[in-house]
This record gives structure tokens, C-alpha cells and sequence, in this order.
């Protein structure tokens, strides 16, 4: 397809100092200057969970974030550096001896990998019951299909990022787990799978981090979208705002991805960087409020997105102050999250009514505009499910849940009740109220992890032909 010829004026990075991006990983952490003021037992204990959990920084995110006076209590590097209490007590102990004694490297993999498999590394079926299939039987690994209206596609060259979050639920793909790694070579299968699945008109792009490519690369993968009518939005969800702007500012290719953006945009289609701010802070240097002015004057919407995080912004203040500062710079307030159920979840996780708590405290000070923002929302098996309150019926202390999306389409905004737990950090951690055996969802959810099947859409050809009399919409 040949695009239209771009002619917006963006805002210039004029004045910003270009960086050359150079990845600091855990074979540098003897050598960092802003290290120097820890003891050895201390580096000891860094190495000897980034030997099992995946680490890498960048100059950006030393230099201009992370507060090295407040360490190691500073959000910045509680995000960014790995802290000791990350692994369990015995873990850390065996890693940390191993690392001490200088052991063969084959011997300190085989550990790492030991600790790892007991860390859930895929949650919520990712493996089991996600991955889509052509027509014709063939797995497509690289992808995610579990709402109806929405795939998830993992660009093979995406699958790392400019710093690794030390909470990130994806971990496993970053570690050398290369049978749990979810990538696809093929831009043509995503393709194909979307032209045989007209239910579906939204294509998300994740990873790791699909920003993390070039200009070209992304357009390869974006482009042959726009050829497909019931495609209606394209969403890239990314981390490089925070952790490098340069991406989008100074970097050889940034105004090149700038035009890709404004060529989707001008395709009719809802263009949406999912941009993952964990604090305040992440929102304060002239390099990312120049880089989110750059991407907003292409029409692409910014929409935010983090997890509640311990030790990082569990306190209402700290998100109603990312939210309110969001909202100035032109974007949306979209999710709190719930820290998923894997990795070091025991260091960063909230009880499920705590997270109630901060949020509700944070939502309270937001006028109209931020209360876009959901949460706490749990991404887990069954679908998108949503704390809604903490209510008391029938003289018992519950949760009230409510599905924001359901791996059943049926399932999307049903309210259901758990008995209170004031200890429960997850889903499956809670209990149906009022002596219910089980949960609504339970029956569905056994038949589908049974069969390994996708989730019951309904009649298709219904929805085809819906779509059909809708047509496509030039929105511009």
C-alpha cells in the first residue's frame, strides 16, 4: 500500500541532548560508579538474584531517575535493581554461596533455572489455553487470542526491553526459557489468523516491549493491518516512555516512527500507546513531556497503565499524583493492576483489600477527567476481574467482583461475590460467598482447560454480518 505523504510539524527535540542507548547489565554491576557506596555483602546479594530473575538498566534511568541518596528505599531503583528479599530466604543463600565460591557458570544456570521453575513463570493459561490456531490446525504461538474482540501478537524482535521492570510478570521470556517464551517471526501468520477472525478489530503489540524495534520492522508488522476493514484499532504496549524517550525524540529513527503513527491514524484506525508509568517521577524530565508531545501531534492516544506495586507506589498519594499528572500532559488514565502471581511476587505483592484501599483513597481526589482509570483490576484466568468494593449482604463481608472482560464474552460486566479476605492477594486465593460451592465461571473455565478449546464467540457468521452492515468507517 502506498502510504500518504505526512506533512505535520511536530514538535523538534531541539535542545535535548541525544544519548546513544547502551544496556547495563548484570556483568556491570562491579563496575558502576553509583554502586561504589555498598558493601560486598550487598552487591553479593544483588548479583545473586540477577543470576535468577532478568536485569538490565540504562544510563537514563541512573543518571536522571533513580534518586541514588534515597537508595535503597528510592521507588526508581526498587523498580529497576534487584533487591535480595526477591528470591526466598534459601534461594538467595544457595545463589549468593555459588556466586561467593566462583562456580563453573553451568552450575550457577542450572540453580537459577531450579529457582525459577518454582515462580510460576506463565500465569493465568498463557500456555495452556491462550495460543490461537489457524484454520487449518496450526498453533501460532506467538500470539494470544483469550477476549473475542482483541489478539495479542509478540513480534520476535520485541522480545526484550530498554530496562526490565523488577516486577515484570513476563519475565520468563527474558531468562533463557525459551520453551515458555512467547514470539513469532511471521507477520504473515498474524495476518492470516486476523483475516480468518473478523470478530476480532483490535490487534495489541507486546512483548517485552515492541518499541524496542526499528521504524521498519514495526511497520512491517503494522502496515498489512490497515488492509483488513474490520481492524479498527492497533495498540503497542510499552514501557520506552519511561524508561527511554529518547525512543520517540533523538534516536536515528524516532521521526520515522512518528510518521508510521500518523499513517495509522490517518488509515481510519484508533491508534493507542498503552504507556506503562509506575510513579511520578518517570513523568518529570523534558525529555518524555517532549516525547509525549511528539506522539500526541500525530493523533495516536496515550493511554496509562501500571501495576500496584509494593515498595514502589503503594500509597494513594503517589498514584493520585501520577494521575493528575497524566491528565496535564494530554493522557489518558486508563488501569491500576493488581501485581500478578509469579516471579517475586511475595516481595511487590498487596492484599487484594489493601489494593481496594489505595485505590479508592487515590480515585477520591480525582475530578471527573481521571476517573477514567479502572482498578484494581487482576488480569487472570478467566478474564479481566475487577474489585469493584467491599460491601456487606446478608450479614457476610464480601468482595464484590465485577468482570471488565471475560474469556466468555457473556462474563463482561457480571457482578459476582467472594467472602472477604483480608490476606488474599489473587483470584484463586478467594472463595465464593454465601456457601456457594464454586464460582459462576468454574464449570466453563474446567471445560476449557480441559479441551484446550477457545472460548464460545457464539455464531460467527451472525457477527460477520453485522459487521458487514456497519461497514468501515473512515474516522478522519
Amino acid at each position: 500500500m502506498t502510504p500518504p505523504n505526512i506533512t505535520t510539524k511536530r514538535p523538534s527535540g531541539r535542545g535535548i541532548q541525544p544519548r546513544k542507548y547502551r544496556a547495563i547489565q548484570r556483568r556491570d554491576l562491579d563496575s558502576l560508579p553509583q554502586l561504589s557506596g555498598l558493601s560486598t555483602e550487598e552487591l553479593l546479594g544483588m548479583k545473586a538474584v540477577a543470576a535468577v530473575l532478568p536485569f538490565r538498566v540504562n544510563e537514563y534511568v541512573i543518571e536522571e531517575l533513580i534518586d541514588w541518596d534515597a537508595i535503597p528505599q528510592d521507588p526508581m531503583f526498587q523498580l529497576s535493581f534487584p533487591q535480595p528479599d526477591m528470591l526466598a530466604t534459601d534461594d538467595l543463600a544457595a545463589m549468593r554461596q555459588l556466586i561467593a565460591d566462583d562456580a563453573p557458570a553451568a552450575e550457577q544456570s542450572a540453580l537459577a533455572h531450579a529457582i525459577q521453575l518454582k515462580m510460576n513463570p506463565h500465569p493465568a493459561g498463557q500456555m495452556e489455553v491462550n495460543v490461537p490456531r489457524l484454520e487449518d490446525g496450526t498453533p501460532l504461538p506467538g500470539m494470544q487470542h483469550k477476549y473475542r474482540e482483541t489478539v495479542l501478537f509478540f513480534p520476535s524482535q520485541g522480545q526484550t526491553c530498554h530496562t526490565y521492570c523488577s516486577y515484570c510478570f513476563r519475565w520468563a521470556q527474558f531468562v533463557g526459557m525459551d520453551d515458555l517464551k512467547f514470539a513469532s517471526r511471521e507477520a504473515d501468520s498474524l495476518r492470516r489468523y486476523v483475516t480468518q477472525h473478523s470478530e476480532v478489530n483490535s490487534i495489541l503489540f507486546t512483548g517485552g516491549d515492541p518499541m524496542v524495534m526499528n521504524a521498519s520492522l514495526l511497520s512491517r508488522y503494522i502496515e498489512p493491518l490497515l488492509e483488513l476493514d474490520h481492524v479498527l484499532s492497533v495498540r503497542i504496549g510499552t514501557k520506552s516512555l519511561a524508561w527511554w524517550p529518547y525512543r520517540f525524540v533523538t534516536d536515528n529513527d524516532a521521526d520515522d516512527v512518528l510518521k508510521l503513527f500518523e499513517r495509522v491514524v490517518k488509515s481510519g484506525r484508533h491508534l493507542a500507546l498503552m504507556a506503562h508509568f509506575s510513579h511520578p517521577r518517570e513523568l518529570e524530565t523534558r525529555v518524555v513531556q517532549t516525547a509525549i508531545r511528539r506522539i500526541r501531534d500525530t493523533g495516536a492516544i496515550i493511554r496509562c497503565q501500571a501495576p500496584l506495586v509494593r515498595n514502589i507506589n503503594d500509597d494513594p498519594l503517589v498514584w493520585t499524583n501520577l494521575w493528575k499528572r497524566q491528565i496535564v500532559l494530554g493522557m489518558v488514565p486508563y488501569y491500576m493492576f493488581v501485581e500478578r502471581d509469579t516471579g517475586p511476587k511475595n516481595y511487590f505483592e498487596v492484599p487484594l483489600a489493601r489494593a481496594y484501599e489505595i485505590f479508592n483513597k487515590a480515585y477520591r481526589r480525582m475530578s471527573g477527567l481521571g476517573r477514567t482509570v479502572r482498578g484494581p483490576s487482576m488480569s487472570a484466568l478467566p478474564g479481566k476481574v475487577l474489585i469493584d468494593g467491599i460491601a456487606e449482604v446478608r450479614g457476610e463481608k464480601v468482595f464484590v467482583l465485577k468482570f471488565i472482560q471475560g474469556r466468555e464474552p457473556s462474563w463482561a460486566g457480571r457482578v459476582f461475590f467472594a467472602q472477604f479476605d483480608e490476606k488474599a492477594t489473587w483470584l484463586d486465593h478467594l472463595k465464593p460467598a454465601f456457601g456457594e460451592k464454586e464460582f459462576f465461571f468454574e464449570p466453563a473455565m474446567r471445560d476449557i482447560k480441559t479441551h484446550h478449546r477457545a472460548p464460545a464467540w457464539g455464531d460467527r457468521s451472525k457477527f460477520v454480518k453485522r459487521l458487514s452492515e456497519f461497514g468501515h468507517v473512515e474516522w478522519m
